[in-house]
């Protein structure tokens, strides 16, 4: 009887696609704008990072040989963790952990680029931020609307990108273990990947979640510009 009461006070959430436009007019209002707010914070925590030279000092040590590997194994772990608090808990403060842990993790990756585009590469300051900013903006911005104008469902696309990524990693590993440069069309490659996540992510947001699960949308999202934003900005300082 205790498990049959259990189940009738659960939530019957709906999938996106199955509520009326007003509905989902909504939803996809929280997803960006939660989005939006993912990245003012990810610009906040990257400036608070930048404050402190011991956590800068820190992160970029972590940038040679093997202590590169254990950093991305570390992320690859957060952000496991992460979309699990978002898309595996029903409650909405599991969703906003998640979110707020993934975006941190995503700050202090970046700082080594970010170092190197700011104070090595880009002798103006903080242009090649700008352009790079720019560019994933405006093509996030033209595979979204891809979307949203054809309504067509890109999940098929989910096992291309399992592959795709998989040997990105194995590439990346190759890379470290023998001391090969991967180069600008390993960079070009994994801007195609991550445009591929966008179409993928932003179908998923109008097909497949549910109608509270706008913080583990805007995490996908964010997972996806913040990797599209991560190539970009190396193709550029690399120039």
């Amino acid at each position: 009887m205790e498990n049959n009461d259990q189940q009738q006070v659960q939530p019957d959430f709906k999938v996106i696609a199955q509520l009326d436009d007003q509905s989902r007019v909504s939803f996809y209002k929280k997803t960006y704008t939660h989005l939006a707010g993912a990245v003012l914070l990810f610009i906040l925590v990257e400036t608070l990072f930048f404050q402190m030279p011991a956590i800068v000092n820190f992160a970029i040590s972590l940038t040679g040989g093997y202590s590169w590997l254990l950093l991305l194994g570390g992320f690859m772990l957060v952000t496991n963790y992460a979309e699990k608090l978002a898309l595996k808990s029903d409650d909405v403060k599991m969703h906003y952990a998640g979110l707020i842990l993934y975006v941190i993790a995503e700050a202090f990756i970046f700082i080594p680029l970010i170092f190197i585009a700011v104070y090595v590469a880009d002798e103006g300051g903080s242009n090649i931020l700008n352009q790079a900013a720019i560019l994933t903006l405006s093509l996030f911005t033209g595979l979204s609307a891809v979307v949203f104008l054809t309504k067509k469902d890109f999940s098929f696309l989910r096992s291309i990108l399992t592959i795709g990524f998989f040997i990105a990693l194995g590439l990346i590993i190759a890379g470290t273990i023998f001391g090969f440069n991967l180069g600008l069309w390993f960079s070009v490659g994994m801007i195609v990947l991550a445009s591929g996540s966008i179409l993928y992510q932003t179908s998923n947001m109008i097909h497949k979640y549910q109608e509270h699960q706008h913080v583990a949308a805007s995490l996908g999202l964010f997972a996806s510009l913040m990797l599209l934003f991560w190539y970009i900005l190396s193709i550029l300082s690399n120039d």
